[in-house]
């Protein structure tokens, strides 16, 4: 055989490079059944990137499930005898991609016993040097769960409220986090804190004098002194097959995931021209608690399936000065062209997209970048993908479809909100009159008679008694309260946490026809003025999120051109002070 590159796929070349880097470091290949009891995995859903399993009955009876994750297997087979175990897999696995499952590759290794600085370090190491094998433009970018849950103890959060947090940080969306803060009645101290931790990005040495001002308890300074000592090890490998230069790998603090299985360093890898991570692990001693195990655990997994040959051959095609610039997409209309203005006031003015014509795409060559005009609801596409670098998206898009990307900026502009609104007049607080109002009644929770309530009125378009409606009279109701939307996704999340249930009527355009016609009982929608609502007997009732134009960030092109886009970022808010 003269050469082996010549008869393997890619992929299967990757999986040998990868087998041989791990064996050839004491790691031993582990082997498993593609099928577990589907108990397992419902009982620790939260550790698994997807909660989508699929399921089937067995022969004897059981439910069992295609296996979407290979560590929890590994965990409940493995020992607790106080042995290392260094172990390395490749394996499929089925998971759902939002839209439909899917067959996967993985290739990973898992370290159980006892580990030590020393062990972490190798293991980071791998990690690196699995990229590389992918690729030399690479990126391994490292977290201390340490730090989160450090800050956290000071404020009282239920475990929602902590994955709301947990979720703005993975954003770096620091107007979000404020928010919250507020919201929850913390503290401006505590609030500034949490922005400036998920803002950290950058070398150990670039670092670690903010690390240091913002550990204030025991655990964050544990976390500190982990960082550091990770930081030596990697310094002092010098030359050797698992010699590293520190410059190969960042401190990113918006590197987050769930504080109750991962306790120590997290650590995601890039590669660029890629458009998604294409590697994650970590520190997750907690899941063996679970399990009843006192040992510690490391591992990560490499994506194989994101490593497609079109996107290698793209990432190989693309020149340096490709690479230094920047793409923006911008949604047509409105408020792309006020969006446009940000940018043009920041110093990135492109003349020619002021030109009539039918161009979509405009290029500034001196500043480096690229606009492209696009439609609103598909900038977080572009940007997710990785086609775009930056992007310019209201709110209510983030909202609905919760894109993986880093929300920068609040720029201010195309300000309303998303309401629920209804048919009929809702009486103004200074409303002098005590009668019931003749529309159907909607009774807040408190509500302590059966009297209707003076003060949220409701009328379907096809009553024809004084009677309330059965669907929409109180909040534990016989029947779903219809609702339509073009955000059924925000619809369902705000309903959900009313304990409501619903029946959702996606429409596109005039959502406020559908009470008018009897379609639906109530709306869900974006209000500016109000005043088509009000042109068409409604009224909103319930706010739910303040919107806007925010700048968002396709997450693999940060992590590459962060300098560049935290330039821009300076600019625009200096323009704007």
């Amino acid at each position: 055989m003269d050469n082996i590159q010549d008869i393997l796929r890619y992929d299967e070349l990757l999986i040998f490079r990868l087998r041989a880097l791990y064996e050839k470091f004491g790691y031993s290949n582990y082997k498993m059944s593609r099928f577990e009891e589907y108990e397992l995995y419902a009982e620790n859903k939260a550790f698994m990137p997807s909660g989508d399993i699929l399921t089937f009955t067995g022969a004897s009876g059981r439910l069992m499930a295609l296996r979407p994750d290979v560590t929890l297997s590994i965990v409940k087979t493995s020992k607790d005898d106080g042995e290392l175990k260094k172990l390395y897999y490749n394996e499929n696995i089925y998971r759902s991609d939002g839209v439909e499952f899917k067959e996967q590759m993985q290739v990973g290794l898992e370290c159980i016993g006892k580990i030590d600085v020393g062990l972490m370090g190798e293991v980071l190491v791998l990690a690196k040097k699995s990229l590389e094998t992918v690729s030399e433009h690479s990126r391994l970018g490292i977290s201390h769960m340490g730090f989160l849950s450090g800050l956290l103890q000071y404020e009282s959060f239920s475990m929602m409220q902590k994955s709301e947090i947990i979720a703005c940080i993975s954003e770096k969306n620091t107007s979000g986090l404020r928010a919250l803060c507020m919201e929850y009645g913390c503290s401006v101290e505590f609030s500034e804190k949490l922005a400036a931790l998920s803002q950290i990005h950058g070398s150990f040495e670039d670092v670690a004098c903010r690390l240091r001002e913002l550990s204030i308890n025991e655990e964050m300074n544990a976390a500190f002194v982990e960082l550091e000592a990770l930081h030596k090890v990697i310094q002092d490998r010098g030359t050797g097959p698992l010699s590293l230069c520190p410059a190969d790998i960042y401190i990113d603090f918006s590197i987050v995931n769930d504080i109750s299985y991962y306790s120590g360093i997290i650590f995601q890898g890039y590669i660029e021209g890629i458009s998604a991570k294409v590697l994650s692990g970590g520190r997750y001693d907690e899941l063996l608690r679970k399990f009843g195990k006192n040992a510690g655990a490391i591992g990560f997994a490499v994506y194989l399936d994101a490593l497609s040959v079109e996107q290698r051959k793209q990432k190989d095609c693309s020149s340096a000065s490709e690479t230094k610039s920047i793409n923006i997409a911008l949604p047509k209309g409105r408020l792309g062209e006020k969006a446009y203005e940000i940018f043009e006031k920041a110093g990135y003015g492109c003349p020619e997209i002021k030109e009539e014509s039918r161009k979509l795409v405009f290029e500034n060559l001196e500043t480096g970048i690229r606009y492209f005009w696009v439609k609103p609801s598909d900038v977080a596409i572009y940007v997710e993908r990785g086609v775009a670098d930056l992007g310019v998206a209201g709110k209510d898009i983030l909202l609905e479809y919760s894109p993986d990307v880093y929300e920068l900026l609040d720029l201010g502009i195309g300000k309303c909100n998303i309401s629920v609104a209804v048919m009929g007049t809702v009486p103004l607080p200074d409303d002098k009159t005590d009668e019931p109002s003749p529309c159907l009644s909607v009774p807040l929770p408190d509500d302590k008679t059966d009297e209707p309530s003076p003060c949220l009125s409701v009328p379907l378009s096809d009553d024809k008694t004084d009677e309330p409606s059965p669907c929409l009279s109180g909040y534990l109701s016989p029947c779903p309260v219809r609702v339509a939307t073009k955000f059924p996704n925000i619809a369902r999340k705000h309903y959900r946490t009313q304990g409501r249930e619903i029946d959702i009527i996606k429409l596109n355009g005039s959502i406020e026809l559908a009470p008018l016609l009897g379609l639906s009982d109530v709306i869900v929608d974006i209000v500016e003025t109000g005043q088509t609502l009000l042109e068409n007997n409604m009224k909103p009732i319930e706010q739910i999120a303040e919107v806007s134009a925010r700048l968002i960030s396709n997450k693999a092109s940060y992590t590459f051109k962060h300098e560049i886009i935290d330039k821009i970022c300076e600019k625009i808010q200096h323009s704007k002070s």
